[in-house]
């Protein structure tokens, strides 16, 4: 461990830059028609809790058990689905990004992995960018060939009467070793002009991304159509679709994306 770091009580590491936290899921098939999770295991703010599913799945929720993240942490959480799998991760709470004492940037990593035969739904409660926070998340996926995935992004931008932070975010999609989705997106104080006009979220507070990946858009894509006037549904080059939405609030948001993976089937 380097100079000015600290190993806390659960593991997680602190620097002097902030606060480095990791938690990883594996979820494989039990051999009796369920989901076993032989790895699931998370430190510090990142701690996991296995919940009743339903069925073959495994559910699995994400409480944050610090605040955070802050000015200076980096965050990493990694889950995968095995063939024969099927993993349901959702969040007790929304997670609010904080000014915290450190003026750096706060990293939010997210590692998913699925593989051939493999289902996994990854559905967190909404990521809240507070005033003067500076946080960057990045999702990267692998789906195998024959895999299923749900992926639901929101992000709230300032709490009610607030504006927001600084939220940059990209979201990496790859089905069978092929690139089907690779978007950026950057809003709050010093993002690209324009991000809040005409061309971009129009004054709407509250933004997200559906991705929706199953072998039989390969051979029956989902049709593009508009969803109201601020959501849209796109077929993407491979087994996928995106869902992109914006609303006024939270409330909206999810219940636009929730009609919408209804829609796609």
């Amino acid at each position: 461990m380097g100079a000015g770091a600290a190993r806390g009580v659960d593991g997680m590491t602190t620097v002097a830059g902030g606060v480095r936290a990791h938690a990883r899921i594996v979820a494989r098939a039990d051999g009796r028609g369920g989901t076993a999770l032989p790895v699931l295991d998370g430190e510090g703010p990142l701690a996991l809790r296995r919940t009743r599913g339903s069925g073959a799945e495994a559910r699995v929720v994400l409480v944050g058990a610090m605040s955070g993240p802050l000015g200076g942490d980096h965050f990493t959480v990694e889950a995968e689905a095995a063939d024969g799998a099927l993993l349901r991760v959702g969040s007790a709470a929304a997670t609010i990004a904080l000014p915290g004492q450190h003026k750096g940037e706060a990293r939010y990593d997210v590692r998913l992995s699925v593989a051939d035969g493999g289902e996994l739904h990854w559905l967190p409660e909404q990521l809240i960018s507070a005033r003067g926070s500076d946080l960057h998340v990045t999702t990267r996926v692998e789906v195998g060939a024959t895999g299923r995935l749900v992926l639901r992004e929101e992000q709230v931008l300032g709490r009610a009467g607030e504006e927001p932070g600084r939220l940059g975010s990209r979201i990496r999609v790859r089905v069978a070793g092929r690139v089907v989705l690779d978007q950026e997106l950057s809003c709050g104080p010093g993002a690209p002009g324009g991000w809040d006009g005409p061309a971009g979220l129009g004054g709407l507070r509250a933004v997200g991304q559906l991705v929706v990946v199953r072998p039989e858009f390969a051979d029956a894509p989902v049709a593009a159509r508009m969803l109201g006037e601020t959501a849209a549904v796109m077929p993407l080059a491979g087994p996928a679709v995106l869902v992109s939405a914006a609303a006024r609030d939270a409330l909206r948001l999810r219940r636009v994306l929730d009609e919408a993976l209804e829609c796609v089937g």
